[in-house]
């Protein structure tokens, strides 16, 4: 169990960056599919590495956390584009300006 939350909370982390991005771009773009499907082989190799299997149950966590971090990685593409008047998909060169 204490696996399955360490994988889920790594989810959560990896998905923060492209969910900035996701929210960035033009929906049904091909930026859009790719912000949404590029951590996904991360998220099978985390699986594999951790020995967490497939089993039902950890669906519920995983996909839990992963849409959580997409969205919490869009919640955060608008306050700091609100707040920073910064106008990119890259969350790293968005806090660095910020922080200028």
């Amino acid at each position: 169990m204490i696996k399955l939350i360490i994988v889920a909370l790594l989810v959560f982390i990896l998905n923060i960056p492209f969910g900035y991005w996701r929210a960035n771009v033009k929906r049904y773009s091909a930026q859009w599919f790719l912000a949404i499907h590029i951590p996904v082989p991360f998220i099978v190799a985390m699986r594999l590495l951790a020995g967490i299997g497939f089993a039902w149950y950890t669906y519920v966590f995983l996909v839990g956390a992963f849409f959580l971090g997409q969205k919490f990685g869009s919640v955060l593409m608008n306050w700091i584009h609100k707040r920073c008047k910064q106008e990119s998909s890259c969350i790293v060169m968005d806090l660095y300006r910020c922080a200028k």
